[in-house]
């Protein structure tokens, strides 16, 4: 375990710049197993979660590389629809390549997820989500075999609007054939930025930012580019710094809007916020 000695009594004072947000860069990364050719993902940021990541798409057959913050994937010949117990521990999130796989190889294998220091996180209603687009998925001896070669467009209700549920919902969606509504869909600002990307690889995808999301399957898909956006809980993090220790600092790299709602609470402590 890390030890932390922290020296306090001096106000925060400078200038910095946030890296992308890594809760929109997984499932954008998990996104480009959906297109055959290259997408080039900038502003990706340098985390253990992220090499996670970009270890299970060379592990289903992609080709990775990785200049600073910008990564490359060519998913143009996978090999494989399975993940190792041994990745899929490493982080949480990695369910998310679920969806992808379903829709571009028409099955998956892999354990439920790991990685998470609050414990096991419930994975029903992704799992639910998936059915109802028309996957199998049957569990034997703690491993999910899910096929989904004749996946079709639904209507998918989350009965609590989960982020992963979404996200896992969009990304099958867009290759099953006909049209998905998700109501009662997550709303954060990584939904947004994961149709930004799915419509920058040729997806046709509506509504990310409110309740109910259309996807409309079937559409043909490419590589493509993207940059993910700033990594608000990051910015909120620093702000919430500089109004315990005072001082002043300045964040960039972050859409203001991303922050509202921290920036109100920090206004009525006090605060000088612009």
């Amino acid at each position: 375990m890390s030890c932390y000695h922290i020296r306090g009594g001096r106000p925060l004072e400078g200038r910095l710049t946030v890296q992308g947000a890594k809760n929109s860069a997984l499932p954008i990364l998990a996104a480009t197993l959906l297109a055959p050719g290259e997408s080039v993902i900038e502003n990706c940021p340098c985390l253990s979660d992220v090499d996670a990541a970009l270890a299970i798409l060379t592990g289903l057959g992609c080709r990775v590389w990785r200049r600073g913050d910008t990564v490359g994937v060519d998913a143009s010949a996978l090999a494989g629809a399975e993940i190792s117990r041994e990745l899929m521990e490493e982080m949480r999130s990695s369910v998310v390549f679920l969806g992808a796989m379903l829709a571009r190889m028409g099955r998956a294998a892999l354990t439920y997820p790991g990685g998470c220091e609050l414990g096991p996180r419930p994975i029903d209603l992704h799992l639910a989500a998936l059915r109802t687009l028309g996957a199998d998925i049957r569990e034997t001896d703690g491993v999910l075999c899910c096929t989904g070669c004749r996946m079709t467009g639904g209507e998918i209700f989350l009965p609590i609007p989960s982020v992963g549920a979404t996200e896992n919902a969009m990304l099958a969606a867009v290759c099953a054939a006909g049209t998905t509504t998700i109501t009662n869909a997550a709303r954060e600002p990584e939904i947004v930025d994961l149709q930004g990307f799915l419509r920058a690889i040729g997806a046709k995808v509506h509504g990310a930012g409110s309740s109910v999301i259309t996807v409309e399957g079937g559409v043909p898909l490419h590589g493509g580019s993207y940059a993910v956006m700033g990594d608000r809980i990051v910015a909120a993090t620093y702000l919430a710094a500089a109004a315990s220790a005072g001082g002043t600092v300045e964040v960039t790299g972050v859409d203001y809007r991303h922050l509202s709602t921290v920036s109100a609470v920090l206004r009525e402590a006090g605060c000088d916020v612009q």
